[in-house]
């Protein structure tokens, strides 16, 4: 069982700075686990006391039914992919793959054992009699993966294991690394994943749910569509999505059912004027996804506002249009085939938009917390 429990895990370093605020977790066993948030939120700082290579100022860390705060890395269970993958250069792969089970004293038919099956699964048996110079990027990070995989621990983790990687390369192995975990499970051995990054892209497409992180405080843990559909505030909304979410602070006019931004009035549907006016704000942060902001008028409930092109990007089958609507910078995400007349317009040309404030967001002014379920 490698079930994790983090109960007020706290990181204080000897300087007196508090890197990690009390966190608690719940990591289920077999399950695919992705900590994300900026540089510095202490992402790979809780990762490194997960594994053992922090210690722990305070709280208490679980694998499985034990108390493993004192316990030293070794003994965990656990195996570690780092973002250099710190290779043996002098070594070839095969014995990359086998040096800790030789290490642990693993009997050798074991250990040829191992070793095939790794490679196999990570479709790198060609690569076992090259030495580390002689490997792509790629290739490296399958041996580093593979060097876990032989140890069979009871968690995987991960610090960002594909930062090195150029775009193509990175989007391949995140489909690698999610069928790998999925084969374990399939196969009888599931291994919790525990996976860093800083890119909300590999949070979103690999893991079952992601735990976003801010200055050593957890903001939120759901599954993905969870995050992107009902962030729990500001913070989450902003970070999770690309573009991300359009987010301004307005005025509410609660008699009219509406919200103003630079003199424009955005009606709400009933439910949210309703709830607005229980609520009581004068003033609320609107947050609204750029595939909300509309070049034409797609459905009968998206509302006209009057706005002016600042410019586009062309993605392909989408466009990026950037755009200045009440005095405040928009983005919409807008399919290629649905950009009407503003195909041909230009930088500082008006145009009407379409915002469907029905799949809109609400956020308290000051906190940042959301107010409303959508």
């Amino acid at each position: 069982m490698a079930q994790l429990s983090l109960s007020k895990i706290e990181k204080v370093y000897p300087n007196g700075f508090k890197a990690v605020h009390g966190v608690d977790l719940q990591v289920n066993d077999g399950e695919f686990m992705v900590f994300v948030g900026p540089s510095g939120c202490a992402k790979s700082t809780l990762l490194r006391m997960i594994a053992g290579l922090e210690s722990i100022t305070g709280g208490d860390l679980h694998i499985g039914e034990q108390r493993v705060n004192e316990l030293p890395a070794k003994a965990r269970g656990i195996a570690m992919v780092f973002q250099n993958y710190a290779l043996y250069p002098h070594m070839k792969v095969w014995d990359n793959l086998a040096f800790g089970l030789k290490l642990a004293g693993t009997p050798k038919p074991e250990i040829e054992k191992r070793v095939r099956d790794a490679a196999k699964l990570l479709e790198m048996e060609h690569l076992l009699d090259r030495y580390p110079k002689q490997l792509s990027g790629g290739q490296a990070q399958r041996v580093a993966v593979g060097r876990a995989i032989v140890k069979r621990p009871g968690v995987f983790l991960f610090d960002e294991p594909l930062s090195n990687l150029d775009a193509k390369l990175r989007a391949s192995m995140r489909v690698r690394l999610t069928e790998l975990h999925q084969t374990l499970r399939a196969s009888g051995h599931p291994s919790t994943v525990i996976y860093v990054t800083h890119d909300q892209v590999e949070a979103m497409t690999m893991g079952e749910r992601i735990c976003v992180l801010k200055e050593g405080t957890i903001q939120q843990v759901d599954k993905p569509g969870v995050l992107y559909e009902q962030p729990a505030n500001v913070f989450v909304a902003g970070f999770i999505g690309s573009p991300e979410m359009n987010l301004h602070e307005v005025e509410v006019d609660a008699g009219a059912g509406a919200l103003r931004i630079g003199g424009l009035a955005l009606p709400l549907p009933e439910a949210k004027a309703a709830a607005l006016r229980v609520h009581g704000a004068g003033r609320v942060k609107l947050g609204l996804r750029p595939e909300h902001v509309a070049a034409l008028p797609l459905r009968a409930d998206a509302t006209p506002v009057p706005g002016t092109l600042r410019f586009m990007e062309n993605m392909g089958s989408e466009v990026f249009v950037h755009a200045e609507i009440g005095g405040a910078p928009f983005t919409g995400r807008v399919a290629a085939d649905a950009l009407g007349e503003l195909a041909a317009k230009s930088r500082g040309d008006a145009h009407t938009f379409h915002l469907l404030m029905p799949a809109c967001h609400l956020f308290d002014a000051a906190s940042g917390e959301r107010l409303l379920q959508r």
